[in-house]
C-alpha cells in the first residue's frame, strides 16, 4: 500500500504551521465534521489510532470483568483494546467467505449475560445486514478499521453499529499517519469519550481519570485533504480490484475474499485464499523474490502465544485456516494492469509448479 498524497496535503500542514497552533484545535474540529457528515452520524471523535479509539470505548462503556464477544479473525489491536480495559475477550470464528462475523455464528451457542459484541468488518468488506438483527439485543462496537467509505446499502459503515473506529494509518483507504476515528449517535457515550481522550475533563474540569489520545491539526489537515479524495481513491481500488478478481478467475487454487450481499467493498486490502493447503507462504517467498511484497491476510489470534488463554465462544477453524492460507497482494494507486498481470502471472506459475 502506499497513500495517496499530493501538494495539497502539504499546503494544509504549511497553513497549520503559519497558524502556530499544532496540537488539537479548529482544524481537528472540521476534520470530525467533515467524518461525521460522510458516514452520516451525529458525532466523529477523533484520537490517536483505532486502537486508542477502541481502548477509549470499551473504557467509557465500563467493560471491566464483563464477556466481550470479537472476532478471531483480526489483528491483536481488536482483542488488546479490550484487555486493556478490563474486559475479557471470547473469541468468536468467522465465515470462511466474507471472513466477517455472522449472525448464525453468534447464535450458534447460548450468548446470556453478553451484553457487547466487537464484529471486525475485515479489509473494507461490511458486516452482513442481518448481523445487526440479533436476537438479543447487545450493543455493537465494530472495529471498521479498514472500512471508512464502506456501505451496507445506501448506509455507510460507521453509522450501523452503536459505535464505530475507523484507522488512519498509512495502510487505511484515507491516512493522517497515524490516528483514529470514533462514530456514534450516542451523545451520552461520546461525551464520555470526549472527556476520557482529554485527561478527564469536561467543561474546564477534571471529573473522571482519562488519558491523552488527542489528534493533532497537523494530523486532521492531512486528514481533511484526503477525505476530499476518498471517492476518487475507492473508485480507483474498486476498478484495480476488478482487474485482479477477472485475472484469477483463470487460476485454479486461488479464491478472492466474497463480497458481502448488497454492500460496498473498498478493497483496503485484496486478499485472496490460496485454497492449497500449505502453499500460501511458498508464493509470498516466490513474489517477494520478484521484488514483490505481499503479506498474510490477518491473524487467527487463538494460535498466538498471547492470547491462548482468552476464551472460545465456538470451534475457530475457519478463523485458523484463513490465517494459514490468505494473501494480501499490493494494491495502490501506482500500481498499474501490466502489475497486476505480472503477479498472477507469477501466482499462476507457482501454484503450477508445487
Amino acid at each position: 500500500m502506499r497513500p495517496s498524497l499530493d501538494n495539497n496535503e502539504i499546503r494544509s500542514v504549511k497553513q497549520v504551521f503559519k497558524s502556530k497552533f499544532l496540537t488539537e484545535g479548529n482544524v481537528t474540529k472540521k476534520f470530525e465534521i467533515g467524518i461525521s457528515n460522510y458516514v452520516k452520524t451525529k458525532f466523529a471523535i477523533a484520537t490517536t489510532s483505532a486502537t486508542t479509539s477502541l481502548h477509549a470505548v470499551f473504557e467509557c462503556l465500563n467493560i471491566k470483568g464483563k464477556r466481550v464477544l470479537v472476532s478471531d479473525f483480526t489483528f491483536p489491536a481488536t482483542v488488546n483494546a479490550i484487555i486493556l480495559a478490563g474486559g475479557k475477550p471470547i473469541l468468536v470464528d468467522v465465515d470462511i467467505e466474507t471472513m466477517n462475523i455472522t449472525r448464525d455464528i453468534v447464535e450458534q451457542k447460548n450468548f446470556d449475560n453478553i451484553e457487547i459484541i466487537s464484529p471486525v468488518s475485515i479489509f473494507g468488506n461490511p458486516l452482513e445486514n442481518e448481523f445487526y438483527k440479533l436476537k438479543k439485543k447487545m450493543i455493537v462496537v465494530e472495529d471498521a478499521a479498514t472500512s471508512l467509505g464502506s456501505k451496507l446499502g445506501s448506509k455507510f459503515v460507521g453509522s450501523l453499529a452503536n459505535v464505530s473506529c475507523f484507522s488512519f494509518h498509512p495502510r487505511k483507504i484515507i491516512t493522517t499517519g497515524e490516528g483514529g476515528m470514533i462514530t456514534t449517535d450516542d451523545r451520552r457515550l461520546a461525551n464520555k469519550i470526549k472527556s476520557f481522550k482529554s485527561f478527564g475533563k469536561k467543561d474546564n474540569e477534571f471529573t473522571s481519570v482519562g488519558t491523552n489520545y488527542k489528534m493533532s491539526d497537523i494530523q486532521s489537515a492531512i486528514g481533511l485533504e484526503q477525505l476530499r479524495k476518498i471517492e476518487r481513491i475507492i473508485k480507483n481500488r474498486q476498478k484495480m480490484a476488478k482487474i485482479y478478481s477477472e485475472l484469477f478467475k483463470k487460476i485454479d487454487g486461488i479464491q478472492i475474499q466474497k463480497q458481502t450481499k448488497n454492500s460496498r467493498h473498498t478493497f483496503q486490502t485484496f486478499v485472496c485464499v490460496i485454497t492449497k493447503p500449505n502453499l500460501r507462504d511458498r508464493v509470498i517467498q516466490k513474489l517477494a523474490k520478484n521484488n514483490i511484497e505481499s503479506q498474510i491476510g490477518t491473524y487467527a489470534l487463538h494460535c498466538l502465544p498471547v492470547f491462548q488463554k482468552c476464551s472460545k465462544h465456538s470451534s475457530l477453524k475457519n478463523s485458523e485456516f484463513l490465517y494459514k492460507n490468505t494473501i494480501s497482494l499490493p494494491l495502490h494507486e501506482e500500481i498499474t494492469q501490466d502489475d497486476q498481470e505480472i503477479i498472477c502471472n507469477i501466482i499462476s506459475k507457482t501454484l503450477k509448479n508445487i
